[in-house]
Parts: C-alpha cells; sequence; structure tokens
C-alpha cells in the first residue's frame, strides 16, 4: 500500500509540473519606457510610422523640458525573431489586402510576462493610420496600464510594509511603497514619505481637508488651492521663506478617472519651490474619504535636475494606483 501510495504522489507532481510548465513564459526583456514596433520598412519610413510617432513618441504633455511619452524601436516581420518576442511592449501591424479581420487587439503574456501586445491589421496603409487615430487613446491608456501594472507588481514583491500601516493609521487605507522609501513627516492630516537618493526624488504627499460635498471639490482651483495651503505649511525649502507650491506653467489639468472601481480626480502640473529655483512634475489623486467628510489625496512628485524625468515620474505615478482602503473602509464616489 506504500508503494502504491509513493506511486501516486510521484504521478500527481509530475502532472503538477507538466501543467506549471506549459504555462510557464520567460521574463520580458527590454527597458521601461520602451514600445517595439513590427512593421514592415515602406510602412515606418511612410504615413503609418508618421501616425505611430506621433501618438506614441510625442511630447510628454506634462513635462516642460521636451521628453517623448515612449521610446520607438522598428523591426520587420522577417526580422521579428525569438529575440524580439520576448519584450515587454509590443505593437504589430499586419497590413495586407488578404487581412480578414481588420481590428486593434489588445494581448497580454502572448511570449513573455508581464506583456503587452497590441495586434493592428489593415488592408492598407490607409485604413491603419485611421486605426491609429481612432484607437489613439486606448492604446497609450493599455501600454500605461501595463507599465504601471509592473511598477506595482514589483512595488508588492518588496514592500516596505510599515509605510503602509503609518498612513493606514492616519487614514484608514494606504498606498504600497517599495524598498527605498523613507518617512519623512506627519501630521494627523498629512504625511510624507520619499525615496531620496543624490541626485534624484521620488516623494509621495498624502493629506486631507474637509470636503464640501458637491462638483467643487474637485474643481482645479479648488485642488490647488489646498494642495497650494498643505505644502506651505508642511513642505519647506532648503532657505528661510521658500516652501513648496504649484507652478503656473504649464497650467494644471484635472481629469476624472476610474480604475478597480475606484473614482478619482487625477491633477498634472508642475511644482515649484517659492523663492528658490528647484521644480518638477507632479500628479496626484483626489477622491472621497469613505464617509465622505474629506477630500484625501496622493500627490506624487519628482526632482530630478540631472536626468529625464519620464520614468521617474511614471515609477512613482504608478504608487498612486495601488491605493487599498482597509476592511473597514468603504468607497464613496466623486461628483463631477
Amino acid at each position: 500500500m506504500k508503494r502504491i501510495a509513493l506511486i501516486i504522489m510521484v504521478a500527481a507532481a509530475l502532472c503538477s509540473c507538466g501543467r506549471r510548465s506549459g504555462k510557464m513564459l520567460p521574463s520580458v526583456s527590454g527597458k521601461a519606457g520602451e514600445i517595439l514596433v513590427v512593421i514592415e520598412k515602406t510602412d515606418w519610413e511612410g504615413a503609418v510610422g508618421n501616425a505611430t510617432r506621433e501618438l506614441l513618441a510625442r511630447d510628454c504633455p506634462w513635462f516642460i523640458m521636451r521628453e517623448p511619452l515612449y521610446s520607438l524601436s522598428n523591426v520587420t516581420h522577417g526580422g521579428f525573431a525569438d529575440l524580439f518576442k520576448v519584450h515587454r511592449n509590443i505593437i504589430a501591424f499586419d497590413i495586407d489586402p488578404l487581412v480578414a479581420e481588420p481590428g486593434v487587439k489588445y494581448m497580454k503574456d502572448v511570449w513573455a510576462s508581464p506583456q503587452a501586445l497590441i495586434k493592428i491589421a489593415a488592408p492598407d496603409a490607409q485604413e491603419a493610420v485611421s486605426m491609429l487615430e481612432k484607437n489613439g487613446k486606448e492604446i497609450v491608456a493599455y501600454i500605461e496600464q501595463a507599465e504601471r501594472d509592473r511598477v506595482i507588481r514589483n512595488t508588492l514583491r518588496y514592500e516596505v510594509k510599515d509605510l503602509a500601516v503609518m498612513v493606514d493609521g492616519i487614514f484608514g487605507g494606504s498606498l504600497h511603497f517599495p524598498t527605498g522609501y523613507q518617512f519623512k513627516k506627519k501630521t494627523e492630516d498629512f504625511i510624507w514619505i520619499a525615496d531620496e537618493k543624490q541626485y534624484t526624488i521620488q516623494g509621495i504627499f498624502v493629506y486631507r481637508y474637509p470636503a464640501l460635498g458637491d462638483k467643487a471639490d474637485f474643481s482645479v482651483n479648488n485642488i490647488i488651492a489646498h494642495r497650494n495651503e498643505t505644502l506651505r505649511n508642511n513642505v519647506p525649502g532648503m532657505f528661510e521663506n521658500t516652501y513648496m507650491t504649484t507652478g503656473e506653467i504649464p497650467t494644471p489639468t484635472v481629469e476624472f478617472l476610474k480604475y478597480q472601481g475606484r473614482s478619482f480626480a487625477q491633477t498634472r502640473g508642475y511644482w515649484e519651490v517659492e523663492n528658490d529655483y528647484m521644480g518638477g512634475p507632479f500628479v496626484s489623486h483626489s477622491f472621497y474619504s469613505p464617509d465622505g467628510k474629506y477630500v484625501v489625496v496622493c500627490d506624487a512628485f519628482v526632482y530630478a535636475p540631472k536626468y529625464d524625468k519620464r520614468q521617474y515620474l511614471r515609477q512613482v505615478e504608478s504608487i498612486l494606483y495601488s491605493w487599498e482602503w482597509n476592511q473597514k473602509s468603504g468607497e464613496k464616489e466623486l461628483r463631477n
């Protein structure tokens, strides 16, 4: 009986390993913020390539200095070998009069993990350009979310849990912070956590203020007014009479979003230090507390005067999407 039981256990283990190995994929290659475009040379050098660059390699709209939204590289279908198939972000064009099902398809983890793949099939170049124009917002959003998900995945793997506990103790919910982030300051309505290195700072503020209870809570003027008051009181500069505030150029913008059932107002702009010359991009998420009495704000900023800021901001912005209420909290819809 023992021999039979052992045989059964070994067989079950082998079957289990077989199932796991059938699903195993290699890890993705390529740097964060890169997209590989699979396209024939004539199309890349023509209208389709131009439209792709205008969509994905345009200047980041929230930066003062010019930086592309994504870094693009291209390869032909004939050169699309296994080495390239494991890239993190791939857009593959199939432009052929014999295309049976024109359209845009969004796929995950086809050749590697965690991978984002977009297939665009069209009978000719003109139709491919039209698809890019019609689906541009969704294409960018899909790649953006894939980049965020990778950051959140690594954050949860290397999380500093004590920081989440500290934030939760004040607000009844928290973000998740990866290794490198450290506590800077807290009050009963404000906490400052940052990853500070020699030449870069990635910081996050979480704060709250009483809600008005109507759509004015999420107007750009109200959000910025409370932001400036909070930073003036809590984030001093290096010298006397200096403090962090919000720059007027570029003009801050607000967009209403929903992510995993949670609605919030996303504000983008540029921070600066009053009476000093420091500055950089910021992005914040504003939403109601579960009881509706407060507006809670998670505000992420970057200071990297020696480097491009695109990826630094993307990393810290991704942390904002990790917010979770604790089990005792609920969710109140914002009004816009």
